[in-house]
Parts: C-alpha cells; structure tokens; sequence
C-alpha cells in the first residue's frame, strides 16, 4: 500500500513542504492534492531556499515525478512564472517531471477582481483570504460555470472564447457593485501564453496515479493549508474552500484508499494562525514575539505567500486532538521545536472551558470558541539550543518530556521532529 497522505494538523503553515521533501526522497512520485498559490512552502536546501505555491515540493529531488491534482484550482500564468523562476535556480521541470491534472481548474483575472471585492465588501468581519482568487474559483466549479486546465488543450479561440465569456460574467457582478470592470480580451490574452507553455504538461491524472499504483511505485500526498481550515472540518466560515484533510486526498486526486499506508500529521510544536477566527491559545506581547521571530529569517512567522506576520499562541492540544480523529492520524511530525528553546515553563492547552463545562475537542460554533479558555497544563522548558541534535536521545530531558506529552495526549505516535530549517535537521526517535 504505497500511500502516505501529509496533513497539516492545525491553520496551516505547520511545515508539510519541508516534510514533503524529506519523504520524496523514498518516493516515486509527488502529487499535490488541493489548494492553489494561496498556500506557500519553504524548503531550505544547501543554503538555498526554495518558496513555492503551486508546484509540489517534490519537484526539489530529481528523480521524482511531481503531480498537480484535479481538486487543485491553478493560476496558468502565476504556475508558468513559477516554473520559469524554479529552472532559472537550476532545477529540471519537463512534461516527465511536472504533470498537471486536465481536471484542476483555472484561476481567473475575474476571480481574482471578485475575491478582493468580496473581502473589502466584509470590512472589520473581513476572513482573511490571501487574495488569489481562490475562493470564486471554487464556487464557480462547484456551481458548474468553471473552466479546466484541460479546456487549454482546446483550440485556441475556444479556449479564448471560454475565457473571455467567465470574465464578462464576472464584471457584471463587478458593476452590480460598483467596482471598475475587466477588459476581457485583454485579460485572457496572457493566459493564452500561459495556455501554450502548459499544454504538454497536462494529463488524465487519476490513471496516471492508478497505474503507477498498480506498478508499486510510491506516492506522497502533499496537502496545502491545514485542518482547521477545512470548508467541512474547520472553523467556517474562516476557512479556505477546499478539503485540506484526508478524505479531500482521495477525491482532490482521483485515488481510491486502500492503496493509503499512512497518514502522517504535521504540527508545530506551538500554534499559529493567519487571518481571522478565534483562536484559543492566542498570546500577545513579548512571549508572541519571541515565537513569532523578528522577520529577518525565512524561518521566522511571517506567511511565505502574504508576508503577514502569523497570530501565535501556545500549542492547542486540544485542537490537535481533533485533527487526529478527522484525519485519523497514524503519527504525528512535530516541527519548530527548536523555537521553545530558552522558555522556563511551556504550556500545553489540554482543553477548554466553556461555560464552566470542559471540552476535551473544539466546540462546532467559532460563538462558543471564542467564548473557550484553555486549560492549561504547564511543563518545564530548557535552555539548551537542540538544533544540532539528530536523536531522540539527544534532546534534553524536558524536550523529550515535551513531546512525549504531547504524543500522550493526541493518542498518536511522535517518531520525528523537525529542529530547524534545513533538510537534515530531523530527530527521529528510536535512531
């Protein structure tokens, strides 16, 4: 069964591209399974770091093959532009490395238009969406009116004809607000460019992945966002519109489960957010800043796509319990534990109080949510600095507490854990 499905376990941002490039490297193949450049992972590699949003993280070993899944909805000029800067940092993308589903759909000069109009319309009770189009454009798939990668293998004024018809409707929505229209023509003419650079990369992903399946060849699917932004799942409505969790790996690429070996869960080892909706643990002041960083270092809590600087918090246990039943997590990969260096009492959120009753998992209303106090259990910390170590063993005694605990209350297994940014700095237990 050479499936293993990556989840972020909280609001995203947890680190699943660096662990997606630690895994590709006993893969065959990559494959992508929702979001679009709304999300943004951060490989560091030999002193390079590589940002992407829409290419897989596999793309970074060569050998192995990257997918775009149909439950992806792609921005064709930003993607080429991507790709473009990727080759220009010396990396090989060919039709034999980067496929993209004929079924993912296309991101929009209109979608964009109606995405920002739709956050500014919303003021003070704004979600927070990155901007990208996201959102309209799955809406308008889910609502029938979207067009496919695949509609680019089309005749070219077809395909044109497609574009410029999604963009007139969406500038009838435009004037109906009052905000300055689209010129269609325009607008669809860079994405015919982009149309003609991408043709030989698209394919039928789904029998693409189930012969390779069928052959033994080994996949990892990489996710983007996180759990608790799950349309279904999270904390709607300040959630994206696609399934970050396990169920939307199936569906976002056409694979059936029982080819799935593991789930593997990404968390960090505190909490952080971007954008609006409660958020429990939330701290403020100095203790927010010394785990948010200062913004000078990649690594530091300021989101790879927008460059906003993330809410932070001490972990929610309680949340991550919750990831693991809705994803039904086989382990979790603790990340950024080297952050918490340097604290002399750290603290978990066990649960919440709510209305004097306590909650063990996260209430389904964001009213009650923001109503919960955690509880808190307190653990001492330690001041040595772990980002050398490379064994369980290694860590301190209150480190390896730490986590220990943390595995204990999620009832799931902690076997490695991420102490910095670059690619080796991994503490696998039991090594």
């Amino acid at each position: 069964m050479p499936i293993t499905i990556i989840i972020g376990a909280q609001w995203g941002d947890e680190g699943k591209g660096r662990v997606v490039d630690w895994l590709a490297a006993s893969a065959d193949i990559v494959a992508r399974y929702a979001g679009g450049d709304n999300a943004g992972h951060t490989v560091a590699l030999d002193g390079e770091v590589y940002k992407l949003h829409l290419v897989p993280s596999g793309i970074l070993h060569s050998d192995v093959v990257s997918v775009m899944g149909n439950g992806m909805v792609i921005n064709p000029v930003n993607l080429v532009r991507e790709i473009k800067a990727l080759r220009n940092l010396g990396l090989s993308i060919t039709p034999e490395r980067l496929v993209i589903s004929a079924r993912a759909h296309i991101i929009t000069p209109g979608h964009i238009a109606l995405d920002k109009a739709k956050e500014m319309s919303l003021g003070d009770a704004k979600i927070g969406t990155t901007l990208r189009g996201i959102g309209p454009a799955y809406l308008d798939k889910t609502g029938r009116a979207g067009i496919r990668t695949g509609d680019m293998l089309l005749d070219v004024e077809e395909f044109a004809d497609r574009l410029v018809t999604g963009i007139e409707a969406t500038n009838t929505e435009l004037g109906r607000q009052g905000i300055g229209t689209l010129d269609a023509r325009e607008a669809a003419g860079e994405y015919l460019e982009a149309a003609a650079f991408l043709k030989p990369f698209i394919k039928d992903v789904s029998i693409f992945l189930d012969q390779a399946l069928k052959a033994g060849k080994n996949v990892v699917c990489e996710g983007a966002q996180g759990t608790m932004l799950d349309v279904d799942h999270g904390s709607y409505p300040f959630v994206t519109s696609s399934s970050p969790t396990a169920g939307g790996a199936l569906t976002g690429l056409g694979v059936g489960p029982l080819f799935v070996e593991k789930v593997l869960g990404v968390a960090k080892a505190f909490s952080t957010r971007v954008g609006g909706g409660p958020m429990p643990t939330e701290l403020d002041g100095e203790l927010a800043q010394r785990l948010r960083g200062s913004g000078a270092n990649f690594w530091d809590e300021f989101g790879t796509t927008t460059g906003r600087p993330r809410r932070c918090g001490w972990l929610d246990v309680a949340m991550l319990r919750y990831a693991a039943s809705v994803n039904g997590l086989s382990e979790i990969m603790l990340t950024k534990l080297d952050i918490l260096s340097g604290f002399d009492e750290l603290k978990l959120a066990t649960a919440y109080e709510i209305d004097g009753v306590r909650h063990e998992y996260p209430p389904v209303t964001n009213e009650e949510l923001e109503r919960a106090k955690p509880v808190y259990e307190s653990l001492p910390g330690w001041r040595e600095e772990i980002s050398g170590c490379r064994h369980f063993s290694d860590l301190p005694k209150a480190a390896q507490a730490y986590v220990s605990r943390v595995s204990e209350l999620c009832d799931v297994p902690i076997n490695s854990v991420s102490v910095g940014p670059e690619r080796d700095q991994l503490v696998l237990r039991g090594a």
